[in-house]
C-alpha cells in the first residue's frame, strides 16, 4: 500500500512539473508575441537595434526600474520641502486660514455623514432632526461645518502648489538646457533621423528618469493630495503620461519624448505660481500670472503640441515607414493627453472670463469651495419664506410678496 501511495505521489509530482513547464512555456510564448519586432518597430527594425555596441549606449528596459527609488526620494524630499520651505514661505507671503468652527460631537449625524451622504436631502434632514432632537437649522449647520472640516486648508494647498512650482520650474529650464543645442529642437522632423538607432545621451537619461520618477510620485500621493473636481481626469493624465514616457523610452522615441515633456513643463510652473499668490491673497499678481499662464497653455498645448509635435509623430512618419502597432499606441496616448488639454483649456478660459471684467481674484473652478455660515442663514431664510408662502396658499390666501417679507 505504501509503495502504491509513493507511486501516486510520484505521478502527481510529474504532472505538476509538466503543468509548470507548460505554463512557463505559454508565458514565454506570450511574452515573445507581445514584444515582437513587427508590433513596436517599423519594418526592418527591432529590439536588436537597441543593443549597446561600438561605445554607443541605448535605452534599456531595466533602466526604468530606477524611477521607483527616484519616486520615493521625491516623496521624502517633498515632505521636507513642505515643512522647511513651503511653511515659512507661506508665512512670508501672508497665507492664513480662517478659523473653522468644528461640528459638535453627534454620533447619529456622524454615522450618517460617514456611511450615507455628506449632503443629506431635505427629507433626510427632517428625519435626522427628529432622531437627534435638533432643529432642522442645527442639523444643516452641523453638516455644513462637518464638510468644512474635511476640506483641505489654504496652507495645505499652498504647500502642494509651491512644491509643484519648484519642480516644474527647475524641470522646464533643465529640459531647455538639454534641448536648446539639439537640431531637432528647431527642426522636429530630425527626431526621426536614423530611428531607432539613435544613441542615448547622459542628459537625456537623467531628464527622463527624473521626470518619470516625479510623475510616479504624483500617482503615489494623489490619494492624500488636495482632491479637485477633475480628480478622475488628473488620474487619467498621470497614467497616460507615465505610459507615454515609459513607452517612448522603451522604443527610443527619446527625441519626441523630451520635446513633449518640455512643452508640458512650460506652462505648469506658471499655473502653480498663480495658485500660490491666489492663496496669499495677492490679487493683481495672481491675475497677471494667470493671464500669462493661460496664454502659454493655449500656445504650447493647443498649438505647438498638436500642430508641430503630434503632426511630426502622426503624419510625418508615414512618409518614412508603413504604420505599425507601436505607432498607433504612441499617438493614441498623445490624443488622450490632447483631449485632456482641450478640457482644461475650457476651464481656463472660463476662469479668465470671470475675473477679467471685475478684476476679482482667480478662483480655481476645480476646487471645492468652503461653505460659510452666511450661506446657512440664506438657506434658512429661503425655507422660512417658502413655508410662509405655502402656509397662505393652503389657507386659501394670496401668497405674500417675498420682497415685502424681506423688508420686514
Amino acid at each position: 500500500m505504501l509503495s502504491g501511495l509513493s507511486e501516486l505521489l510520484y505521478i502527481l509530482d510529474l504532472m505538476e512539473i509538466k503543468i509548470t513547464q507548460q505554463t512557463i512555456r505559454m508565458l514565454s510564448q506570450l511574452r515573445d508575441m507581445i514584444w515582437s519586432d513587427w508590433i513596436w518597430f517599423p519594418e526592418g527594425h527591432g529590439w536588436a537595434d537597441l543593443k549597446n555596441h561600438g561605445g554607443h549606449v541605448f535605452p534599456q528596459t531595466q533602466d526604468l526600474w530606477a524611477t521607483i527609488p527616484i519616486a520615493f526620494c521625491f516623496l521624502i524630499i517633498r515632505q521636507i520641502f513642505e515643512r522647511k520651505v513651503a511653511i515659512p514661505l507661506a508665512s512670508l507671503l501672508g497665507v492664513s486660514d480662517k478659523q473653522r468652527v468644528c461640528a459638535p460631537p453627534n454620533p447619529t449625524l456622524e454615522s450618517y455623514f460617514c456611511s450615507t451622504s455628506k449632503h443629506p436631502t431635505q427629507s433626510s434632514i427632517d428625519s435626522l432632526s427628529k432622531q437627534t432632537g435638533c432643529s432642522v437649522r442645527q442639523v444643516q449647520r452641523w453638516f455644513r461645518r462637518r464638510r468644512n472640516q474635511d476640506r483641505p486648508s489654504k496652507l495645505k494647498k499652498f504647500q502642494e502648489a509651491s512644491w509643484r512650482f519648484t519642480f516644474y520650474l527647475l524641470a522646464f529650464f533643465a529640459g531647455l538646457a538639454v534641448l536648446v543645442d539639439k537640431p531637432w529642437f528647431y527642426d522636429m522632423k530630425q527626431m526621426w533621423d536614423d530611428f531607432p538607432k539613435m544613441p542615448l545621451l547622459t542628459s537625456q537619461y537623467w531628464y527622463y528618469m527624473i521626470e518619470l520618477g516625479f510623475y510616479i510620485s504624483l500617482l503615489f500621493s494623489i490619494a492624500s493630495d488636495v482632491k479637485r473636481k477633475d480628480f478622475k481626469e488628473q488620474v487619467v493624465h498621470h497614467v497616460a503620461t507615465i505610459l507615454l514616457i515609459s513607452f517612448s523610452w522603451l522604443v527610443n522615441y527619446i527625441r519626441a519624448g523630451t520635446l513633449i515633456m518640455l512643452v508640458h513643463d512650460a506652462a505648469d510652473y506658471l499655473m502653480e505660481s498663480a495658485k500660490m499668490f491666489n492663496y496669499a491673497g495677492w490679487r493683481r499678481t495672481c491675475n497677471f500670472i494667470f493671464t500669462v499662464f493661460a496664454a502659454v497653455f493655449i500656445v504650447t498645448r493647443l498649438v505647438i503640441l498638436p500642430f508641430w509635435i503630434i503632426h511630426t509623430t502622426w503624419v510625418y512618419p508615414l512618409t518614412l515607414y508603413r504604420p505599425f502597432l507601436g505607432y498607433y499606441f504612441f499617438n493614441g496616448l498623445m490624443f488622450v493627453l490632447q483631449l485632456l488639454h482641450i478640457f482644461w483649456a475650457g476651464l481656463i478660459v472660463r476662469m479668465v472670463i470671470k475675473f477679467l471684467p471685475g478684476n476679482d481674484i482667480v478662483e480655481d473652478e476645480r476646487s471645492d469651495k468652503e461653505e460659510t455660515e452666511s450661506e446657512d442663514e440664506d438657506d434658512s431664510r429661503e425655507r422660512r419664506e417658502k413655508s410662509i408662502i405655502n402656509g397662505h396658499v393652503l389657507n386659501g390666501h394670496t401668497p405674500l410678496n417675498s420682497k415685502h417679507w424681506k423688508r420686514d
